[in-house]
């Protein structure tokens, strides 16, 4: 019993450890990884189960096998007894090189016992493993540079698409979420597909390309790492229209013709056309009067275009002599411009003296004028020019005036000139009188018929009145510029009917009317439009220009000519120093199809030509500024020469800035003044004059009064130099003044430019010895010389007393010597006396011989007495010498010296010699 209890104890531990069940797995599993860590999440839990538990071995798990294709992954038990395991990455596993795994994994139980022995393995699962994406990758976009062109003025919904990837393997971190375009102020916009688009309209002329930078973001939004450019070019669309063209031009002076546009040509997008006009204005009415015009002075633009002589200025710049025009208002602008403003409540009165006395039946009246629409329905009446009564009536005898912007020209003759009803006011209704514009009018009288010039162009009254004359009164007149003077039937003499705008050159020349070709000539434009190369024009071009070449018109059929033919278009400034500024341009085009008046629409064009401002010239007079002249020169009738040496120069600056230096220009000049300083001349006892013959064949004239003289005129200035060097100035009475101190002044364009102040003294000598004659021992025949006037000179020497001493020693000696050769000369014009009487001709051939004078004047220094010694007896050679350049220069003095030769023949004859005295002063 006991063995076989025994036995079959043991027998039931056998069977206790025997391994009947095989473990027990889910079918299947899902597990998600997140790259580049090791744990997965599975569901469900990796858990295995063995009915054979709790058996020892038998019931617990020991392994979990996966197989499958190099899967990165293991099973690791974590609990045997309850079999739970869990599934871990064996190496680094990347989404962006496979995002899924799925294998096979088996479990194993211990088998029977310790040995592992007679183990069992579960049905084969099936593990699906998802990897997690990590947001790693930045964006990239597919192109480096993306490039589109569009064409202006079109809205597009896409231009372009650009694209950017991203290397991470999930949605979410791969796909591109976003775009954006990062440079500020563009006319475009992007969607998140990366499509392009422009939010305006482009325009080639204002940009003809863009560049602009675009970004992506990732769902995960992360930016891309490197934006990308955008190059969008704008096209342009085919307008009609000029192309080719400057908006401005650089004009410099003293270039002549400038080409406007040399590259120019109408694009008409392939249209047929029978015909194009096109209009080139040059606007010039903000430079001085309505143009670029000389801005000399009335008087030398009447004489530089040869206007009759004896014209009036009414409107002169103000000075001592014309202090009348003082009180009004200038705007002289730029350029030397004089021009008079009147606002209303300006008005000078002419002196008498300045007013032409007698108009006759033929006179003109010219000026410039800028007036504007008068204020108020019923304007009053603006006066420009008025003679009315001074004192007791008030009876208008003639003037000039505006009503309701027409020109109204009033004359009422006396009863002495005529006795019937006669034309007495004439009207003129014009646009120029009120459009704010400079104009120039001219009124030329040939009573009874009066004909109205503007800007050159004639125009007839529309209007003629006639009235009775005015019976003659013995009541004087005044001449008014601005208004009207009303002297009588008012309590108090006043002005009325003043005048509002600007007046510039109002002149007034009785007894003469003026030519068309002087009107054209005072009011010409010295800048306008011009066309080069006329003979190179097609035969079917054909153009014409206004009278101030401010417009031109080309017109023609062909497209290439009318190209050829802008391009030909020019400006031109004749004056040497032009006004500098802005000119407008503006291009109007009218393009004609067939069967068509117009078919295209040409836009115009507005450009500008800037002439830049001169070199301005640099005026220098030069000369002796001391003249020492013998009373008796000034006593002559020809006096003397102040200005004998004089020259005038003119320098300018070079333009080149790379070799700078000064350059000489010739230029005109248009007056030259020259002033007495000090005390005005005295006409009982000097003069300051130039002789009329020496101004004719010269565009000059010359006034002078007891302040100076005068000489204006748009002349050369050599003409001037040759003019200045004729003037002469007289004094006989010289005892009663020792020197004269003048100043001389020159002007270009009115004071624009204007030279150095010029000071000249011109000294006179009282005392002058009487001609003493020389024997020239070197010459046998003849042996008498004719005597030579010589300026006294003076010779100042600041030394000690020896040297004072010495001198006079020397001088003493030369008298000595003088005495021998008198005697000796004595003698032989006793021997030669009958030589004379038959010799007359040959004594005029016979050498002058220096009628020498020493002048010594010694001071003595630190000597306190004053030592003079002063002998009249030598003159340098030199002196001499200059002397008779004088008598060749000036021949209207021989017949002086001829007399005197006269004169010193009969002393001759009678044996008489005169000496010169010798004073010595202590």
């Amino acid at each position: 019993m006991m063995g076989s209890g025994g036995r079959g104890k043991k027998h039931t531990m056998y069977h206790r450890f025997v391994n009947k069940h095989k473990p027990w797995i889910e079918t299947s599993y899902h597990g998600v990884i997140t790259e580049n860590m090791d744990m997965v999440l599975l569901d469900p839990p990796l858990v295995a189960l063995d009915k054979d538990a709790p058996v020892p071995y038998a019931g617990e798990i020991c392994a979990f096998k996966i197989y499958g294709q190099d899967a990165p992954f293991e099973a690791v038990v974590l609990n045997r007894t309850s079999g739970e395991g869990v599934l871990r990455a064996s190496s680094p596993v990347d989404c962006e090189s496979q995002k899924e795994y799925t294998f096979i994994i088996q479990a194993y139980d211990c088998g029977a016992g310790p040995s592992g022995a007679d183990w069992k393995k579960s049905h084969k699962a099936v593990v699906h493993i998802q990897v997690d994406d990590v947001n790693e990758f930045c964006p990239v976009f597919r192109e480096p540079l993306y490039k589109a062109s569009v064409t202006e003025g079109k809205i597009y919904d896409s231009i372009l698409q650009v694209e950017a990837w991203d290397q991470d393997c999930s949605p979410q971190y791969s796909q591109i979420c976003n775009y954006e375009i990062v440079t500020a102020g563009t006319p475009f916009a992007i969607d998140r597909n990366g499509n392009i688009r422009n939010t305006e309209r482009l325009s080639y002329d204002k940009q003809q390309s863009s560049k602009i930078m675009v970004t992506a973001f990732d769902c995960g939004q992360k930016r891309a790492k490197e934006d990308v450019a955008v190059h969008i070019d704008v096209k342009p669309v085919c307008k009609p229209g000029w192309q080719g063209w400057n908006k401005r031009v650089d004009y410099e002076p003293g270039t002549g013709s400038r080409q406007l546009f040399p590259k120019m040509h109408l694009e008409t997008c392939g249209g047929p056309l029978s015909g194009v006009k096109a209009m080139v204005e040059l606007q010039t009415n903000h430079i001085g009067k309505g143009c670029d015009r000389e801005t000399y002075s009335e008087n030398s633009l009447q004489k530089l275009c040869g206007a009759a002589s004896g014209s009036t200025d009414l409107l002169p710049a103000p000075s001592s002599s014309s202090n009348w025009t003082a009180p009004l208002l200038t705007d002289s602008g730029r350029d030397s411009d004089l021009i008079y403003r009147f606002d209303g409540h300006q008005a000078a009165n002419v002196p008498d003296h300045v007013v032409p006395q007698n108009l006759t039946d033929q006179f003109t009246i010219a000026t410039w004028m800028k007036h504007g629409p008068s204020p108020g329905l019923r304007a009053e009446k603006e006066t420009l020019l008025c003679n009315s009564d001074k004192t007791e009536m008030n009876r208008h005898h003639y003037s000039l005036y505006v009503h309701n912007c027409r020109l109204v020209f009033l004359l009422r003759r006396d009863f002495t000139q005529v006795d019937t009803f006669r034309p007495a006011e004439f009207h003129w209704k014009l646009e120029q009188i009120c459009d704010k514009e400079w104009h120039y009018y001219v009124i030329n009288v040939e009573f009874p018929a009066v004909t109205l010039f503007v800007d050159g162009v004639t125009y007839e009254p529309y209007l003629v009145t006639d009235d009775w004359p005015i019976h003659t009164a013995k009541i004087d007149t005044q001449l008014t510029v601005g208004a009207c003077w009303q002297g009588g039937e008012v309590g108090t003499p006043r002005f009325t009917q003043y005048f509002r705008g600007s007046l510039s050159g109002l002149t007034i020349r009785p007894g003469r009317i003026e030519t068309q070709k002087v009107i054209s000539c005072l009011q010409a434009c010295k800048e306008g439009l011009d066309i080069n190369s006329l003979e190179s024009l097609a035969k079917d071009i054909k153009f014409h220009f206004n009278p101030a070449q401010s417009v031109l018109v080309v017109e023609g059929e062909d497209l290439d000519s009318i190209n050829t033919a802008m391009t030909k278009v020019s400006y031109i400034n004749s004056r040497q120093f032009p006004t500098p500024g802005l000119r407008r341009l503006h291009i109007t085009t009218t393009v004609q199809c067939f069967g068509e008046d117009t078919c295209l629409s040409i836009p115009d064009i507005k450009s500008v030509v800037m002439v830049l401002p001169p070199s301005e010239p640099r005026i220098t007079i030069t000369g002796s500024n001391r003249l020492v002249r013998p009373a008796s020169d000034l006593r002559g009738p020809l006096g003397v020469a102040p200005f004998k040496e004089l020259h005038i120069t003119s320098t300018v600056m070079k333009a080149d800035t790379r070799r700078p230096g000064v350059m000489e220009v010739m230029h005109n000049l248009d007056y030259c003044d020259v002033l007495v300083i000090g005390e005005e001349l005295n006409p009982e006892r000097e003069s300051l004059e130039i002789h009329h013959s020496v101004l004719l064949g010269k565009h000059l004239d010359a006034t002078n009064s007891t302040s100076g003289i005068s000489i204006y005129g748009v002349d050369s200035m050599a003409h001037y130099e040759q003019a200045l060097r004729q003037v002469r100035y007289r004094n006989w009475r010289p005892a009663t003044l020792s020197e004269r101190r003048l100043r001389l002044t020159c002007s270009e364009l009115n004071g624009r430019y204007t030279s150095n102040e010029f000071n000249l003294e011109v000294s006179f000598v009282l005392h002058h010895s009487a001609p003493v004659e020389h024997v020239n021992h070197m010459a046998v025949e003849p042996q008498y010389m004719r005597p030579v006037h010589h300026p006294l000179m003076i010779h100042t020497l600041n030394t000690h007393m020896s040297a004072a001493t010495a001198v006079i020693v020397v001088c003493i000696a030369a008298l000595v010597v003088i005495v021998v050769i008198g005697v000796y000369r004595i003698h032989a014009t006793h021997q030669e006396g009958s030589r004379e009487d038959d010799d007359d001709e040959a004594k005029d051939t016979e050498e002058d011989w220096d009628n020498s004078a020493l002048n010594i004047t010694v001071n003595p220094m630190e000597v306190g007495g004053h030592f003079n010694f002063t002998c009249d007896e030598e003159v340098t050679e030199e002196v001499h010498e200059e002397e008779e350049e004088e008598e060749e220069q000036n021949s209207d003095e021989d017949g002086g010296e001829e007399k005197e030769r006269e004169e010193v023949k009969e002393r001759k004859q009678m044996g008489k010699l005169e000496w010169d005295s010798c004073s010595i002063t202590y």
